[in-house]
C-alpha cells in the first residue's frame, strides 16, 4: 500500500492506460480521481470496480482543454478529499494524418488536448500543492517526443512540447517541493490504436522498428506511475521515464 492516505487524480481515465493507473493506484491505497471527457459509463465502471475491491474513487466529467472544467475537476478532488497529492496527466487524442493533408482544426484538437490540457491541469493542480509544498505530477507522453512518425506531424509535436513543459515544471515547482516527471511508452495497445495494430502490415512495419518485438499492454505502465508517484523517486524530477521496448535507441 504505497499510496495509502494519498489523493490521486488521473484524467483520461475511464479507458486504457488512465484506467489502468487509476486502478493501479487504487490498489496501493490511494482516493483517485476518475477523470474522463464523454464516456460516463466506462468512468462509472472504473469507480465501481475501485469500490467493490474496497477503495474509495470518485469520477469527474470534463474536457482538459478548457479551463473551466479543469478548475471543476480539481475543485471536485479537493471537496471530496480534501487535497490533491498526484496528477497523472493522461487524456489524450491520437489521428494518424499525412502532414499535406492535415488541417488546422485538426492541429489545433490534438494541440488542445495533448499539450495545452497537460498545462492547464499541470497548472491548476500546483496551485493546490504550492501551499502544502508536496507534490507530484506525472505527464504520460510517449516515444514519438523523441521520433517523428509518419502521419503524426501534430502528435509528436505535441508530445515533443511535453516533454520540455516536464522540465519546465520541474524546474519552476522545485522550490515549493512538487516534482514532475513524464513517462514515454512505445507501441502499447489501446483504445486509440487497436485498429491499427490489428492490420498485419502495420503490425510488422512497427514491430520492426522495436528491439524487443514487444507490444505492450496498458498494464505495462502502472509499475512506473507507482513508482514515480511514492516517495522512491524522491530523486526524480525533470526526468522521462521510456518504456518502449528499445524503439528509441534502435
Amino acid at each position: 500500500m504505497r499510496l495509502s492516505g494519498k489523493v490521486c487524480v488521473v484524467t483520461g481515465a475511464s479507458r486504457s492506460i488512465g484506467k489502468a493507473i487509476a486502478l493501479g493506484y487504487a490498489a496501493e491505497g490511494a482516493s483517485v480521481v476518475v477523470g474522463y471527457r464523454s464516456d460516463s459509463d466506462a468512468a462509472a465502471a472504473v469507480v465501481k470496480q475501485i469500490e467493490d475491491a474496497g477503495g474509495s474513487a470518485l469520477a469527474v466529467q470534463g474536457d482538459t482543454s478548457s479551463s473551466a472544467d479543469v478548475r471543476n475537476l480539481m475543485d471536485a478532488a479537493e471537496e471530496r478529499f480534501g487535497r490533491i497529492d498526484v496528477l497523472v496527466n493522461n487524456a489524450a487524442v491520437l489521428k494518424r494524418t499525412p502532414f499535406l493533408e492535415i488541417t488546422e482544426d485538426e492541429w489545433d484538437e490534438i494541440m488542445s488536448i495533448n499539450l495545452k490540457g497537460y498545462f492547464l491541469c499541470a497548472q491548476e493542480a500546483a496551485k493546490r500543492m504550492v501551499p502544502r509544498r508536496s507534490g507530484v505530477i506525472i505527464n504520460m507522453s510517449s516515444a514519438s517526443e523523441q521520433l517523428a512518425g509518419i502521419n503524426l506531424a501534430h502528435y509528436c509535436s505535441a508530445k515533443g512540447g511535453v516533454r520540455l513543459l516536464t522540465r519546465q515544471l520541474a524546474l519552476e515547482l522545485a522550490p515549493h517541493g512538487i516534482r514532475a516527471n513524464s513517462i514515454a511508452p512505445g507501441l502499447i495497445e489501446t483504445d486509440l490504436n487497436r485498429h491499427d495494430i490489428a492490420d498485419p502490415a502495420f503490425r510488422e512495419y512497427r514491430l520492426g522498428m522495436i528491439p524487443l518485438q514487444i507490444i505492450g499492454v496498458p498494464e505495462d505502465v502502472v509499475g512506473a506511475a507507482v513508482f514515480l508517484a511514492t516517495d522512491e523517486s524522491r530523486l526524480a524530477t525533470g526526468s522521462t521515464l521510456f518504456l518502449d521496448a528499445g524503439q528509441t535507441i534502435a
